[in-house]
């Protein structure tokens, strides 16, 4: 998969430009603050239907501007892909091929993109918020009924946590029952899903953490083991849980079990990344992560999905850097940095010079 063109219409800092893209390396360089993230916050607003900076869509719309668009032409395997989203103030529009999407959902599964950022760090180092919102983003790129899934239990879920903050315990202990096993039907399909993921991401990211160092550091993912089975078994468990935890999940005026408390463990070298990690190494971690996804989505969807490398050499030695660049041949990769000269060492690219919102051509 490859995006040929970006049309940015009062988005960000951008008054009305186009960006032509080849089907390798694409450099966006220029000094700092003049719109080489926000070209790539709008191909991964195509790809998901969200921004990975902004809760609000109206953040999009350009200074003193009433409405922002974005639009791409994408080819995939079954042909060319029109993209296009128009955001106002009180809302949004979005077509693929001309057709109109109501749905979050349907947006999904049309342009494949793996983001990298600064802000991608928080894998390594935030808590466990971070790790499931990685998983989610990836798995509902490639599936659609994870990401249904997802949205009902966690609708499920905000009515139980409600519920817990009823004051007659009466209608809380009578009424549990029928939300738990409506919530167990999802959580069972959203556990299952990322046991499935993570087992297919660790030995992958293990192995392009080692191409990326040389052999010098060892990653290793593990995820937690209470919710291995088939979604039967995961839904009878995860209700008994529930269950379990009754007079817990009253005390608290929460529900403190299930797939919305997941978390998987990273560690380098044997330790605790999180803890331990420093930030070139934290970096590195991030980036196999992200190298892994890209094979993942390849084996699934069949084909490579637009790989978007924002800021990513800042923190990383000059041999990794090189092994980077090497490891991201073959895929289309969108790539920003300050310098192109000191990332591409002889491999040519396409080299897309941004200042102040404009197109240097």
């Amino acid at each position: 998969m490859r995006i040929k063109n970006l049309n940015l219409k009062n988005f960000r800092n951008y008054a009305d430009e186009r960006l032509d893209f080849s089907e390798g390396l694409n450099v966006l360089f220029g000094r700092n603050a003049q719109g080489k993230t926000n070209c790539a916050e709008a191909v991964y607003y195509l790809c998901t239907g969200t921004s990975p900076r902004s809760k609000r869509d109206r953040q999009l719309i350009r200074h003193g501007e009433e409405y922002a668009e974005i639009s791409a032409l994408a080819e995939g395997r079954y042909g060319n892909i029109d993209i296009y989203a128009k955001i106002t103030e009180n809302g949004r529009e979005i077509k693929i091929n001309g057709n109109r999407i109501t749905r979050n959902a349907d947006i999904l599964g049309n342009l494949f993109c793996v983001f990298f950022s600064p802000h991608e760090l928080r894998l390594i180092q935030d808590g466990p918020d971070e790790r499931r919102r990685f998983l989610n983003v990836s798995i509902s790129q490639l599936s659609r009924p994870y990401y249904i899934a997802l949205s009902r239990y966690n609708r499920i879920l905000e009515q139980r946590n409600n519920l817990l903050k009823e004051k007659n315990t009466d209608i809380i202990f009578d009424s549990l029952p029928v939300w738990d096993e409506e919530l167990c039907k999802y959580a069972a399909t959203v556990a299952r899903r990322r046991a499935d993921f993570i087992e297919k991401l660790a030995p992958i990211a293990a192995e392009a953490h080692s191409f990326l160092t040389e052999g010098a550091e060892e990653l290793k993912i593990s995820p937690e083991k209470k919710y291995k089975g088939s979604e039967e078994e995961l839904k009878k468990r995860i209700y008994n849980e529930l269950s379990a935890n009754y007079e817990r999940d009253l005390r608290l005026g929460f529900t403190s079990c299930g797939p919305h408390r997941d978390d998987f463990e990273i560690a380098i070298n044997g330790v605790d990344a999180k803890t331990y990690a420093s930030q070139g190494q934290t970096r590195t971690a991030a980036l196999s992560i992200k190298l892994a996804e890209v094979e993942i989505f390849k084996e699934l969807s069949g084909e490579y999905p637009v790989l978007v490398l924002d800021d990513v050499m800042s923190e990383l030695d000059l041999p990794r850097r090189k092994k980077l660049v090497e490891r991201t041949g073959g895929l289309q990769t969108i790539l920003t940095c300050t310098h192109a000269e000191r990332v591409l060492y002889g491999i040519s690219s396409n080299k897309i010079r941004i200042e102040g919102g404009k197109v240097k051509r």
